[in-house]
């Protein structure tokens, strides 16, 4: 147990390191995945799929024009949850994205240069260097954290930890012992009970004070506002029961987790951005629990823009809604257009490029028969599926991966751009690559830096161009 929580190392030398608190509205985030970033072999780095790694590339990141990284989850996870055959790249399945915590308080060892050795202290320093030196290059870091599920899976999975210590506490339980499944990954953290929001709260602080993070996003965030196990059985929050009949898993006007999080005189002074929806049909984009710090991954954004741009009828309206930072959502509720988070594609669907490729999903590598990931993409392959077609069809591709680029970086909100759609990468159709450790997850260093590709270029302009423009200093915003 102690490799798996290692005692911090207080002589780190962070160099008078400290949060920079940039103003929300003048972010510009790159979903990033560490491994994935400089894994490939044309990243030409000394420890490529590290912490280290991310260093050596931090002037990329300054070249495009970002200030602010969103990593991909890094708290341990079990990357062999998956781990299977797969014949259509000869290697093996594995949990590559880490949406499935172990340890809440330890970094990714395996993104440390030395991996699992020395019980995870070169994990812990490499990554207080890559939060350090991102700082002195003008770039927030936040972290993708995941508190609506954990590795242990359902009633019969795996007792890892919080199942031996307290099962009943730290997950929603029917009354024969079953798992609510609000997570879709077989389990749901009982987030809004008093030990449970503790012990997040806790987390949380950790990695502001010790590891200077400045902010995080909230994978299905929604489960946090859901009621806690016996909620309606015992009033164990001190405040009033809502409604006549309260049940495990019920939404909350007020979740106490939230509430205490955005009153914490730690966490208040951090970015805090909500996936608003969660697997058990929630949808709260828009209506997502505030206190006016919350912000939201505006999944509407996505969809409208989506279907303007490619040409579907009738969008016009909700389209200029999304250029002035989706006010129907936000404005009404007493928050501003960066209370958005504007995205066209991100981790979990479509590449950039891949969006103006294929009309339908493409992911039998999975190994799942094609009936995992989306099935409405509201994609457009500008008239041939796949990579191989016609210059005239190649051509209009390329215009429209512009015209998305282009509106993110005008609309008012704060843009997110996701690893490598700034160089065009493509994964084959595949909107669901969370088991692959291989090419199709990595950054291809070597198409950024093709000369006959000026995709880059035109993004790096973009976002100087939005920089300058102020998008989010008008009177709208």
């Amino acid at each position: 147990m102690a490799c798996m929580i290692p005692t911090a190392d207080d002589k780190f030398d962070w160099e008078g390191d400290s949060l920079l608190k940039y103003p929300q509205r003048d972010l510009i985030l790159y979903e990033m995945h560490v491994r994935g970033f400089t894994q490939h072999e044309s990243s030409r780095t000394e420890f490529p799929g590290t912490y280290l790694g991310v260093v050596e590339k931090l002037g990329h990141l300054k070249e495009l024009g970002v200030n602010c990284i969103e990593l991909m989850p890094c708290h341990e996870f079990n990357e062999l949850e998956y781990y299977d055959y797969n014949s259509v790249f000869g290697d093996y399945k594995v949990n590559f994205w880490g949406y499935s915590t172990v340890n809440y308080f330890s970094p990714m060892t395996r993104y440390s240069s030395a991996g699992t050795l020395n019980c995870g202290h070169d994990a812990i320093n490499e990554f207080k260097l890559l939060v350090r030196e991102a700082h002195k290059r003008g770039i927030e870091v936040f972290m993708d954290v995941v508190f609506n599920h954990t590795a242990e899976g359902n009633e019969r999975g795996p007792i890892l930890s919080f199942k031996g210590v307290d099962n009943s506490v730290y997950y929603m339980l029917a009354p024969k012992g079953e798992f609510y499944n609000y997570s879709g990954c077989g389990n749901t953290f009982n987030c809004n009970h008093p030990v449970v929001r503790q012990f997040i709260l806790d987390c949380l602080r950790y990695w502001v004070i010790e590891m200077h993070v400045d902010g995080f996003r909230f994978d299905l965030a929604s489960i946090m506002t859901r009621s806690s196990s016996l909620w309606d059985a015992v009033n164990v929050f001190g405040s009033p029961i809502e409604g006549d009949l309260v049940t495990t898993g019920t939404p909350l006007g007020s979740p106490p987790l939230i509430e205490m999080m955005s009153n914490d005189p730690i966490l208040r002074d951090v970015k805090l951005i909500a996936e608003a929806w969660d697997a058990g049909g929630l949808y709260q984009v828009g209506m997502f629990p505030h206190w006016h710090i919350w912000s939201e991954w505006n999944g509407k954004y996505r969809d409208i823009v989506r279907q303007f741009i490619k040409g579907t009828d009738g969008f016009s309206g909700a389209f200029a809604e999304c250029l002035c930072g989706s006010p129907g959502l936000y404005q009404e509720g007493g928050r501003k257009p960066w209370n958005s988070i504007n995205f066209v594609c991100a981790h979990d669907g479509f590449t950039l490029a891949d969006l103006v490729t294929y009309n339908e999903k493409h992911n039998l590598a999975n190994g799942e028969d094609n009936n995992d990931g989306e099935n409405h993409n509201n994609s457009w392959n500008c008239g041939q599926e796949g990579e191989l077609a016609s210059i005239s069809v190649k051509k209009l591709r390329k215009r429209q991966m512009r015209n998305f680029f282009l509106c993110l970086m005008v609309s008012q909100g704060v843009p997110m751009i996701h690893m490598g759609d700034e160089y065009g990468h493509t994964k084959g159709g595949n909107n669901n690559t969370y088991c692959h450790d291989n090419y199709i997850n990595y950054f291809w260093w070597d198409k950024k830096e093709e000369s006959s590709s000026d995709f880059f270029r035109f993004c790096r302009l973009m976002t100087k161009f939005r920089h300058q423009l102020a998008v989010n200093v008008s009177p709208l915003a």
